[in-house]
C-alpha cells in the first residue's frame, strides 16, 4: 500500500481525472488474491484505452517480462523461452541498457519484443507531467535505435489520463495485464507456477519480472509453467503477435 499512500500524498501537479481514479482501482484490485476475470474485465471496460488483455479466439497469450535488461538474469529467461519455444514483449528500463547493449540485440534475435517501461524503476505516475514526457522521451529514444517499440507499461501500473495522453502522442499504446502472480511481492517460483496455471487463457497478458532474484525466480516458474500451457495448446507469444 506505499505506492497508494505516495499517490494520495504527493502534490496536485495532475489532475484526478477519472483514468486516476481507474488507477487506484487497479491497485486495489490486484491486492485481491485470485484477482478474478470479472474485475479485470470491469478495469478493462473502465479504461479502453488501456490493454489489460486482447480478445480472441486463438489459443494464443502474451508473456511480458518488466525491468530488464540484468546481465545475470536476463540470459537464463531468454535460454527457458528458446528451450520451449516462447517468445515475450520485455518492458525495458533504458538506464539499464548501458553496457547491456548486446543482450537487448540477443533479445530482438531470438525473436522477442521490446517495450518501453521509463528510464527507472518507479511510479510513473509519481512524475510531475513535464518529467514523464522527457522520461518517456528519453527511453523512446533509447529502445527506437534497436526496435520501433509500440507498448508502455507505467511504473507500478498507475496512470492517468494525462499520461495516457502523453504516450498516445508518441504512438504508443498502454499495456497493463490479466495474469499478475505478485511476483515483486511474494518471492516464490512455486506460487508464480500455480497462479499463472490457474489463471492463464486465450488472449491473457502474463506480467512477470526480471533483475536479480526476480529475474531467476522468472525464469524457474516459466520451465515449469511453459510445457504446461503448451500442453493446453497454448501459445506463448508476444504482446503485438498476440494483439493484431
Amino acid at each position: 500500500m506505499r505506492n497508494l499512500r505516495a499517490f494520495r500524498k504527493r502534490p496536485s501537479r495532475r489532475s484526478l481525472t477519472a483514468g486516476s481514479t481507474f488507477a487506484l482501482v487497479a491497485v486495489l484490485a490486484v491486492a485481491i488474491p485470485l484477482n478474478p476475470s470479472w474485475v479485470v474485465g470491469g478495469l478493462a471496460r473502465l479504461s479502453p484505452d488501456v490493454t489489460y488483455f486482447v480478445e480472441t479466439e486463438r489459443a494464443a497469450l502474451a508473456l511480458t517480462i518488466d525491468d530488464g535488461p540484468d546481465p545475470d538474469a536476463t540470459p537464463l529467461i531468454l535460454e527457458v523461452l528458446e528451450r520451449h519455444g516462447a517468445r515475450a514483449t520485455f518492458f525495458i528500463i533504458s538506464d539499464r541498457v548501458p553496457g547491456n547493449e548486446a543482450l537487448l540485440r540477443r533479445i530482438l534475435d531470438e525473436g522477442h519484443e521490446i517495450a518501453n517501461h521509463l528510464t527507472r524503476e518507479q511510479p510513473s505516475i509519481l512524475l510531475p507531467p513535464q518529467r514523464f514526457d522527457e522520461e518517456f522521451r528519453a527511453a523512446h529514444e533509447t529502445l527506437s535505435r534497436y526496435q520501433e517499440s509500440r507498448w508502455f507499461r507505467p511504473g507500478s501500473g498507475l496512470y492517468d489520463d494525462e499520461m495516457l495522453s502523453t504516450v498516445g502522442r508518441y504512438g504508443y499504446s498502454t499495456a497493463l495485464g490479466s495474469v499478475y502472480p505478485y511476483d515483486a511481492q511474494i518471492p516464490s517460483a512455486w506460487f508464480a507456477e500455480r497462479y499463472i496455471l490457474a489463471n492463464a487463457g486465450p488472449g491473457a497478458i502474463i506480467v512477470l519480472h526480471d533483475v536479480g532474484a526476480r529475474g531467476r525466480r522468472t525464469a524457474a516458474a516459466l520451465d515449469a509453467i511453459l510445457p504446461e500451457l503448451t500442453a493446453r495448446g497454448l501459445e506463448v507469444t508476444t504482446l503485438s503477435d498476440l494483439a493484431d
